[in-house]
């Protein structure tokens, strides 16, 4: 079956992509487009010609399945151009989204007409590439460059109305989409093509001035990325050459674009990001339970949040807390998370009053008796947890998910509390939870597959990205931040300064230093976790600096001290030679000779560190891919996405190269941390790679 068919209404050629499910510009689509304008641009009973699509969106972007095989002309560039040469109107009939591709041609035509829930944009920065079939030449020109900077740039989707009011579209309608075109393309005919590539940019107005202010207002959000500044320097092209020139200065851009091995990692990245979902063992036929009311055990910061997810997709909301007060303040935080919307203009005042009527609050367990998932966001001790988890036994109706927010326990003695263990599992939301992405579903040794399947498809929902992990102690996500944790911290002890320590590792891409970071968690976090432990392994020879800080009262952030001194209430940290000096004693009585410690030294410790745990949780089955890995580094801890994630870029140095350099280290800081993980050794001793692994262990 041909995915561009054509039929004539009236002297009106309508040609219709319906190439399921999103219309991908596939080598079949591009080749029927190129097929019938050549037609249609001799059919002398055709006047005009409405390009639309069939099923539930306009053309939404590539193929995703021809990303990484050299594309089959005809080239989406040629067509595009073919497209816009038509002596004859060609209106775009745009329904859902039109992206990437999708948008090019719909700009390719002479006019554009939308449905008033249809969405465009131009995300191919977030692939690490740039629009490569004009988009970059011909947005400029009909929206002006300052919103084409902003949409390229961003990836974002343009509202209709929006993009009406930039002039990319010339009518919205409500219904009736095709016929609304057809009417439109009636009319055009008798007016000619108005072409984008033809229209002027006042280049007065844009000089370097106005590209130089922008890429200062882009420059922390776009930190370490190589693909926004070309993105710029193509719409400065549209600006100060003709339209074949910036096509040709866009085509070249383009290539550096997808020459730099960032491409590579986000498009990794996007891939990985869709696997998440498939679970050995789960698959469409596995029964899902129904998830109509949720209730939260914990009305403090992180139990606030992840009930405003539920929130705000409409599901209901019941939050448990032990005294009225406590409730009291944590509905008010929500409350004031949504008027900090509100003020935004994100939500209007009756929206914020729609989102808080789904949140009940109550003293008693026996209010949670009517809830389909229930989430106990309480205090991190084993003891509390299986309290909480007798009551819910207690309480619960036959069917509900009993789930725990814990960050490092063992979910299956949690699960071993109830006589339901099967209804049992983790849902580890990462602060703040109605923020960040990231959702470990930490499945336990007895949780069911309809509980876990549910939970997937919840994440989804709630519009997070939900990674399956195993039982062990931290999961995925912490238990790799425990070594790269401990490498950042005898960097410091054994010679390097807190502050290079963050500078090397935040010039790698983190959005913040180790340092930095703890003292915004709380350095007694930390410290209380390590109560117990002995004090004459190496390791705890790396924070034993940090205890003796919290020891004097330096707990971090919140009390203006910490590893670096907060003047004034300020956030911004600030090296303090007290502390260099309690580092420098620290050394001392442990036998530590300081040495310069360089930032490649910083960088490299870390990151195989942080490596190396992952190849171990891999290889233990706490994972079902390598992917899965750098889908929670990437969205959970802030590891730089151009650079794929931890196994990602492990892959890109080579796991030869990352073995032999983990083996260095067991030689040089001895082998009780440097054990090269099992799964790590065998593959790079067979030459193959974590995206090999992923591969030979797909379903």
């Amino acid at each position: 079956m041909s995915t561009v068919s054509k039929e004539i209404r009236e002297g009106i050629a309508i040609i219709t992509v319906d190439n399921p499910p999103v219309n991908a510009l596939s080598h079949s689509v591009r080749e029927g487009l190129a097929r019938e304008m050549k037609e249609l641009a001799s059919n002398a009973d055709v006047s005009a010609i409405v390009v639309a699509c069939a099923g539930r969106t306009f053309i939404a972007g590539a193929d995703i399945r021809e990303f990484g095989s050299p594309p089959q002309p005809p080239h989406l560039p040629d067509v595009v151009n073919d497209i816009e040469a038509m002596e004859k109107p060609v209106v775009a009939a745009i329904h859902g989204t039109a992206l990437g591709g999708g948008l090019e041609v719909a700009l390719s035509c002479h006019y554009r007409v939308a449905l008033a829930s249809a969405k465009i944009g131009l995300p191919e920065v977030k692939l690490g590439i740039l629009p490569g079939a004009g988009g970059t030449q011909r947005l400029p020109r009909i929206a002006g460059p300052a919103n084409a900077l902003d949409a390229i740039i961003s990836g974002r989707h343009v509202s209709a109305k929006e993009a009406k009011s930039w002039g990319v579209l010339d009518e919205i309608v409500e219904d009736n989409l095709l016929e609304a075109a057809i009417a439109f393309a009636k009319a055009a005919a008798g007016n000619g093509p108005r072409r984008t590539g033809e229209m002027k940019i006042d280049g007065t107005k844009f000089g370097p001035e106005f590209f130089a202010g922008f890429r200062k207002s882009i420059a922390r959000q776009t930190r370490g990325y190589f693909a926004p500044e070309h993105c710029i320097r193509c719409v400065e092209a549209a600006v100060s050459l003709p339209l074949e020139e910036g096509l040709k200065r866009e085509r070249e851009l383009f290539q550096e674009c997808m020459a730099n091995p960032q491409a590579k990692a986000l498009q990794h990245m996007f891939f990985a990001e869709r696997q998440v979902s498939r679970i050995p063992g789960i698959d469409k036929n596995t029964p899902r339970r129904d998830i109509r009311r949720v209730g939260i055990i914990g009305a403090g910061t992180m139990g606030g949040g992840i009930a405003m997810n539920f929130a705000n997709v409409g599901i209901p909301v019941t939050i448990l807390e032990v005294e009225q007060p406590a409730l009291d303040r944590g509905l008010g935080v929500v409350r004031k998370n949504y008027e900090r919307s509100a003020a935004k203009g994100k939500l209007t005042s009756e929206q914020v009053e729609g989102l808080m009527d789904q949140f009940t609050g109550t003293l008693s367990y026996d209010d949670l008796s009517d809830c389909d998932l229930i989430i106990e966001a309480v205090f991190e001790t084993m003891e509390i947890k299986k309290k909480v988890f007798g009551e819910l036994d207690r309480v619960a109706k036959k069917g509900a998910i009993l789930a725990s927010n814990t960050s490092y326990l063992d979910v299956n003695e949690i699960a071993a509390c109830t006589k339901r263990p099967e209804d049992v599992l983790g849902l580890h939301f990462f602060s703040p939870a109605n923020v960040m992405r990231l959702l470990e579903i930490v499945r336990a040794d007895k949780t069911a597959p309809d509980v876990l399947a549910t939970c997937v498809d919840l994440a989804k929902a709630i519009r997070k990205v939900g990674v399956v992990a195993g039982v062990c102690h931290g999961f995925i996500g912490n238990r790799m931040l425990s070594p790269y944790g401990r490498e950042a911290a005898l960097a410091v002890i054994e010679g390097a300064k807190p502050e290079e320590v963050d500078a090397a590792l935040f010039t790698f891409g983190m959005p913040m230093g180790p340092m930095t970071m703890s003292d915004m968690a709380g350095l007694d976090i930390g410290y209380l976790n390590r109560q117990g432990v002995g004090r004459e392994n190496y390791e705890t020879k790396a924070y034993d600096w940090m205890d003796r800080l919290v020891e004097s009262g330096r707990k971090g952030l919140k009390v203006g001290a910490g590893v670096y001194a907060y003047e004034d209430g300020s956030r911004t940290p600030k090296p303090d030679p007290d502390v260099q000096k309690l580092i420098e004693e620290e050394s001392v009585k442990a036998g530590i000779e300081r040495r310069a410690i360089s930032s490649d030294e910083i960088v490299e410790r870390c990151m195989m560190a942080l490596i190396n745990e992952g190849a171990k949780i891999l290889g233990e089955g706490k994972a079902y891919r390598a992917s899965d890995i750098d889908v929670v580094y990437v969205n959970g801890y802030g590891y730089p996405a151009y650079r794929g994630g931890p196994m990602h870029y492990a892959d890109s140095l080579g796991l030869k190269n990352v073995y032999d350099k983990i083996c260095e280290f067991g030689e040089k800081f001895g082998p009780r941390w440097w054990q090269p993980a099992p799964l790590l050794k065998e593959l790079a001793e067979a030459g193959k790679s974590f995206a090999d692994f992923d591969r030979e262990n797909a379903g």
